[in-house]
C-alpha cells in the first residue's frame, strides 16, 4: 500500500487538525499527531535495525509470530503511545490547535473538560482508547491486557487499569462522543496501515512476552517517543498532505545519524582459544579458563557466580565470559557494575582497553559510558567528551509537549546534561549524556547502584531495565552489598533472569548462604516462580570456584565446578596490637586521651617495620580515627612519606590521591626504580577494601567482620614478583581496635566476656560479626592443636587465599564459634544482630519494584502502585532508596573570607559575590563538593541551597552551598564543620563517638 494512503475519508478533515505538539514547542508550526505517531514508528524502525540487540529482536519475533514478524509490531506498539492525545482532554488545551479541531466538527463542552478536578492523563487516554479498539476488532484478552500498560506507562509510571478509565464526573466529554471515536479509530486505522498490516486485528501477537521483557519493551517506547519529540530533528507539519510513513523514516534516518546513535558490536563471533592471550597480552590461568569453560557450557543465558582470591584475575575473567556470553546468546554490549565510584574509575579504563584489544576497527572503546555523579573528575573521561559535556542547554528534549503532562513528566530535571553539535566525536553519543538515559549505552560501567535502581519502584525504571536487557550484566564485589542492598539486588536478579539476561557476579569472599540467595533468586526469575528453593544446590569443592545456574525446560539447572589457584597460598602472619578501649560512659578527654595512645602505638610499630624502608596500608573503620593516626605519623615520618584517603574528602583531592596511591603501588610501580617510593604509610578508610590494586608489604587494621578482614589482605603482597624490603619478606597483619588479652579471654576456662571493641566499629558492623572474627583470629594466634576451618588454626598465621572459604563460612555459618566465655556475650549479640537485620530487610520492602504476591504477576499494570519519586526533579534524589542508613548530604564548599567579598573556589579561584560560576569554573567549582556524615549535621545541611548565582545552572541548581570563611571553618545549625586540605572535612558532633 502506498505510504501516503488515507485509509478512511471520513476521517481526512480531523487527521488534519489533531495536533500532537504546539508550535511552540515544534518549531515554530504545529506537528500533527500522525506526524508524531509515524515520526515515532520511523525511529522504532531505526532502534530495531541499528541498536537491539540480537536477543531483544529474536524474543519480538516469537511474540509476533516468527522471524521477521517482530519488526513490525515493536513499530506499532512505539507508535500508539500517544493514541490519547486525539481526545478533548488533551485537544482543549491549546487554543489555536484547539479552534482548528472545533472547526473541523470535534466538539466538547468546555467548562466539563476545562476542570481540572476532572483531568485525564493523555497516556491514560491512550491505554483506554486502545483496550477498546483491540477489544473491538476481536484481540485475546490476555494480549489487551499486555499491550494497554506499554501506552499508560510511557511517561514513567504503570498505573492499574481502573485509573486509566476516563472520570465519571467528565460525563463523556473528555473522551469525546461518536465523532470522536471515529476520528480515534481512523487514526489508528491509518497509523496500523501505515505500517504495513492489513487491519488492527492483523496486529494481535502469538504470545504474551515475560513481564520483564514488556518492561524492557516498554523503556524502548519510551527511547523512541523521546528521540521523535525532538524539535530540532522532527520539526512540525502541519499539512496532513506532507505527513507520510516515507517522509517519516527519512526524518528518523537525518536525526540518527545527526544524533550519532548505535549499538553495541551486533552479532559478536565467539572468541577463539588464543582470544585471552590477543586480549591482555597474557596466558589465561587455570581459574580463568575454569570461567570461560562455565560460559561455553551453559545451556541457555544464565548466571555465573565467580568466587576467586583477591588478585586471581576475576575481572579479566569475567569480560572473557561475557564476549562468549553475548556471542552465544545475541547480547549487543555489556553493564558492569561497581561498589563503588573510586572503584568504577579503574575498571572504566579496563573496560575500553579490552573492547580495544578486540580489533574490530569500529572503535567499541569510545562507546563506553562512566556512569557515577563524580564522572567528571575522571580523566580519561573528561579526554572523551571534553567540550561536549559542557554547561548549556538541555540536549534534545525542546520538542516535548508541555501539555497534559504536570511537573517534570520526563525526569529531566536536575541531572540532564548540557551537549554540543559535534555527535558522536569521541565517545558515546551526546543523547546517552543526559538523565536517565546513560545505560542505554552499549557499554556501561558504573555503581551497582545503576542495577539496584533498576529494583525499585521508581519513575522511569523501564528505562534502566531497558539499558540492562539486551547486555551481559557483570558485577563486582557481590559481598559489598549489605542485607539491604541485598533485598535490591535479588529482586533485581529476579528480573534479569525473566528476561534472560546473562549475568557474571564476582566475589573474594562470598558467604554460602548469600550465594544460594543469588543463584536462587535468578532462577526463580527465569521460571516466573514467586519463590524457588534448590534442594540440590552443591557448594565448591574448592577454591576459585564457578556456580554456573540456568532455566531449561526441566526446570533449573546448576553445576559447580572448582580448580586450583594460579599461585601458592601465603602464610600470612596474624598480630595484635591492642588499644585501651574507653567505655560508654567515658569522657571526651577520656577519648581524646584513648585515641592518642592508640596512634602513638601504630606510629612506634610502623617506626620499627618500616626502619628498613617499605610500605604499609592502615586501614582504619572511622574518618576521625584515620585522620587522628594520619596526623600523628606525619609528624614522625614527615608529610611525605605517609598519604591519607577517606571518603570526606572534597571530590577533587579525593581523585587525585587515590590516582597517586594507585600509580605509586600498583601494577606500574611493580619493580625498584619504577616509581615505588622506598618508604610509604597509607592511611585510609574502607575505600582500601574493594578493588583497590595495590601492593604493600605490611598491613594495620582495625578488627572487621571476617570477609571485609580478608579484602583488606588482599592488597597485601598482592604482586608475587616483587622485591621485598628486609623484615618484611613475610606477609604480616597487625590488628587494632580492640582491647588487650584476646587470647587469654578465649581460654576455655575465661567467664570475662567478649573483647572490648572501639565504639565506631560497633556502631558500623555490630558486636556479632565483630566477635565471631575475633574467635577465628584468637584460635590461631592460641598456641596448641587448632580447630577445622582451614586457616592455618594455632599457627599464629591465615593461609590466603586457601582458607578464605573456610573463615568466611565459620564467621557467617550458624555452627558455634566463640569460646565458652564469650557465649553469653555472644548469644546478646546474636539476637540483637538478627533483629537488626530482620529491621533493615523489611525497610526495603517498600521500594522494590514487586511486593510479596506479585511476583508472578504476568502483566505491567499497576506495577507503580505507589511510585517512589526522585527528590527535587533530581535523578539523584534515589541514591538514598537503595543504600542504607543516613549517607549524609554532599555539600558543595566554597569560601568567602568575609561578609560581602566574593565567593572563592576552595582552590582559591574567584567566583562573585553571588556566586556565578563562568563554563571554565565549573568543574572547580564541583572539585569541592564533599558528603557529610550522616547524623544531625547532614540534618542541618539539608536546610543549604545553592548559591543565588547557582539558581538555574543545570549543574549546579540543586547543589548545597556550604560556605566557609578565610581560616576553612563553617556552621550547620549547632554544628561547627572545619575543611583542611590535607585533613578534609572535620566534624564536632553532638554525639559522643567517631562516625564512619
Amino acid at each position: 500500500m502506498p505510504d501516503a494512503g488515507v485509509p478512511l475519508e471520513s476521517v481526512e478533515g480531523p487527521l488534519g487538525v489533531l495536533w500532537g505538539k504546539s508550535a511552540e514547542r515544534a518549531g515554530g508550526q504545529t506537528n500533527l499527531l500522525l506526524s508524531h505517531l509515524l515520526d515515532t514508528a520511523a525511529v522504532a524502525e531505526r532502534l530495531w535495525d541499528s541498536f537491539l540487540a540480537p536477543s531483544t529482536r529474536g524474543l519480538l519475533d516469537e511474540v509476533a509470530g516468527g522471524p521477521g514478524q517482530g519488526r513490525r509490531l515493536f513499530a506499532w506498539l512505539c507508535a500508539v503511545h500517544d493514541l490519547g492525545k486525539a481526545t478533548p482532554a488533551f485537544q482543549y488545551q491549546w487554543e489555536p490547535g484547539a479552534r482548528a479541531v472545533r472547526a473541523a466538527g470535534l466538539r466538547w463542552h468546555g467548562p466539563t473538560v476545562a476542570n481540572q478536578k476532572r483531568r485525564w492523563r493523555h497516556e491514560h487516554a491512550s491505554a483506554y482508547l486502545l483496550m477498546r479498539a483491540l477489544r473491538r476488532v476481536g484481540w485475546a484478552e490476555r494480549h489487551v491486557a499486555w499491550v494497554w500498560p506499554l501506552a499508560a506507562g510511557h511517561h514513567g509510571v504503570f498505573p492499574e487499569e481502573d485509573a486509566v478509565q476516563p472520570p465519571r464526573r467528565g460525563k463523556g466529554q473528555l473522551q469525546g462522543g461518536a465523532d470522536w471515536e471515529v476520528a480515534q479509530a481512523g487514526l489508528l486505522e491509518r497509523v496500523t496501515v501505515e505500517l504495513g498490516f492489513g487491519g488492527l486485528a492483523e496486529v494481535q501477537p502469538v504470545a504474551v512476552p515475560a513481564r520483564a521483557v514488556q518492561l524492557h519493551v516498554s523503556g524502548l517506547i519510551v527511547m523512541a517517543d523521546w528521540i521523535a519529540s525532538d524539535e530540532k530533528h522532527f520539526p512540525g507539519l502541519p499539512d496532513v498532505s506532507q505527513v507520510s510513513m516515507r517522509g517519516a523514516r527519512e526524518r528518523a534516518g537525518s536525526a540518527w545519524t545527526r544524533l550519532g546513535l548505535r549499538g553495541g558490536w551486533g552479532a559478536l563471533a565467539g572468541p577463539g582459544p588464543e582470544a585471552f592471550r590477543e586480549r591482555f597480552g597474557v596466558e589465561a590461568r587455570p581459574s580463568q579458563r575454569l570461567v570461560m569453560q562455565a560460559a561455553r557450557d551453559m545451556e541457555g543465558p544464565g548466571l555465573l557466580v565467580v568466587e576467586a582470591p583477591m588478585g586471581e584475575g576475576k575481572t579479566k575473567a569475567a569480560l572473557m565470559a561475557a564476549e562468549i556470553l553475548a556471542a552465544r546468546f545475541g547480547a549487543d554490549g555489556v553493564f558492569v557494575g561497581m561498589p563503588t565510584q573510586a572503584t568504577s574509575d579503574p575498571m572504566f579504563g579496563q573496560v575500553r582497553a579490552w573492547l580495544q584489544a578486540l580489533g574490530r576497527g569500529d572503535d567499541l572503546a569510545s562507546q563506553v559510558a562512566l556512569l557515577h555523579g563524580k564522572r567528571m573528575f575522571n580523566k580519561e573521561w573528561r579526554g572523551l567528551v571534553e567540550g561536549r559535556e559542557r554547561v548549556g542547554g538541555e540536549f534534545g528534549f525542546a520538542g516535548v509537549d508541555e501539555f497534559g503532562c504536570e511537573g517534570d513528566v520526563y525526569g529531566m530535571g536536575g541531572q540532564a546534561r548540557g551537549a554540543g553539535e559535534r555527535s558522536g566525536a569521541g565517545g558515546p553519543a551526546e543523547w546517552f549524556l543526559g538523565a536517565k538515559r546513560g545505560l542505554l549505552c552499549p557499554f556501561v560501567v558504573g555503581t551497582v547502584d545503576q542495577l539496584l535502581l533498576a529494583a525499585t519502584r521508581s519513575r522511569h525504571v523501564m528505562l534502566r531495565m531497558a539499558g540492562l536487557a539486551g547486555k551481559v550484566v557483570v558485577l563486582d564485589e557481590v559481598h559489598a552489598a549489605d542485607v539491604y542492598m541485598s533485598q535490591f539486588l535479588v529482586e533485581g536478579l529476579r528480573w534479569l533472569g525473566q528476561a534472560g539476561v546473562p549475568v557474571v557476579l564476582l566475589s573474594a569472599t562470598l558467604p554460602p548462604g548469600q550465594r544460594r540467595e543469588l543463584v536462587e533468586a535468578y532462577v526463580a526469575g527465569a521460571g516466573s516462580r514467586e519463590e524457588l528453593r534448590l534442594e540440590a544446590l552443591p557448594e565448591p569443592g574448592g577454591y576459585p570456584s564457578v556456580t554456573s545456574a540456568w532455566s531449561a525446560v526441566e526446570g533449573p539447572c546448576v553445576r559447580v565446578d572448582s580448580c586450583e589457584g594460579w599461585r601458592p597460598d601465603l602464610s600470612v602472619a596474624l598480630a595484635v596490637c591492642s588499644e585501651p578501649v574507653p567505655g560508654p560512659r567515658a569522657s571526651r578527654v577520656q577519648e581524646r586521651q584513648a585515641q592518642e595512645e592508640a596512634d602513638v602505638a601504630v606510629v612506634d610499630l610502623l617506626r620499627a617495620q618500616l626502619e628498613g624502608g617499605g610500605c604499609a596500608l592502615v586501614v582504619r573503620n572511622t574518618v576521625a580515627r584515620a585522620q587522628s593516626l594520619y596526623s600523628a605519623l606525619a609528624g614522625v615520618f614527615g608529610a611525605g612519606e605517609v598519604m591519607l584517603l577517606h571518603g570526606r574528602l572534597a571530590a577533587g583531592a579525593r581523585a587525585e590521591r587515590t590516582e597517586r596511591c594507585l600509580g605509586l603501588l600498583g601494577v606500574s610501580g611493580s619493580g625498584v626504580g619504577e616509581g615505588r617510593p622506598r618508604r610509604l604509610v597509607v592511611v585510609a578508610t574502607q575505600l582500601a577494601e574493594q578493588s583497590f590494586d595495590v601492593d604493600v608489604d605490611l598491613l594495620v587494621s582495625d578488627v572487621a567482620p571476617v570477609d571485609l578482614l580478608l579484602q583488606r589482605m588482599g592488597r597485601l603482597h598482592r604482586h608475587g614478583d616483587r622485591v621485598r624490603p628486609p623484615g618484611l619478606v613475610v606477609p604480616q597483619v597487625f590488628l587494632t581496635g580492640l582491647g588487650g588479652g584476646l587470647v587469654e579471654g578465649a581460654d576455655a576456662g575465661s567467664v570475662c566476656g567478649g573483647p572490648a571493641f572501639i565504639r565506631g566499629s560497633e556502631v558500623i558492623y555490630g558486636r556479632h560479626l565483630l566477635l565471631r572474627t575475633a574467635a577465628v583470629v584468637a584460635d590461631a594466634l592460641r598456641p596448641g592443636p587448632g580447630g577445622g576451618s582451614g586457616s592455618g588454626s594455632g599457627s599464629g598465621v591465615w593461609q590466603v587465599p586457601g582458607g578464605v572459604p573456610g573463615l568466611v563460612a565459620a564467621v557467617y555459618g550458624d555452627e558455634e564459634l566463640v569460646p565458652a566465655g564469650w557465649r553469653e556475650d555472644a548469644g546478646a549479640a546474636r539476637v540483637e544482630w538478627e533483629e537488626r537485620q530482620r529491621e533493615r530487610a523489611q525497610s526495603a520492602v517498600p521500594f522494590l519494584l514487586t511486593r510479596r504476591g506479585d511476583k508472578e504477576g504476568v502483566t505491567l499494570a499497576g506495577l507503580h502502585r505507589v511510585a517512589v519519586a526522585a527528590s527535587g526533579g533530581a535523578e539523584g534524589g534515589l541514591d538514598g532508596v537503595v543504600r542504607d542508613g543516613e549517607m549524609g548530604e554532599e555539600v558543595v564548599l566554597v569560601v568567602r573570607e568575609r561578609e560581602g567579598e566574593v565567593v572563592r573556589t576552595l582552590s582559591g579561584r574567584a567566583l562573585s559575590v553571588n556566586g556565578d560560576v563562568a563554563d571554565e569554573l565549573i568543574d572547580d567549582v564541583l572539585a569541592g563538593t564533599v558528603r557529610l556524615p550522616g547524623g544531625p549535621a547532614s540534618s542541618a545541611a539539608a536546610a543549604l541551597g545553592p548559591l543565588p548565582g547557582w539558581v538555574g545552572h543545570p549543574r549546579l541548581r540543586y547543589a548545597r552551598a556550604l560556605v566557609l570563611d578565610g581560616l576553612g571553618w563553617g556552621e550547620l545549625g549547632e554544628h561547627r564543620v572545619h575543611y583542611d586540605d590535607v585533613l578534609g572535612l572535620t566534624v564536632e558532633l553532638a554525639q559522643r563517638w567517631p562516625v564512619r
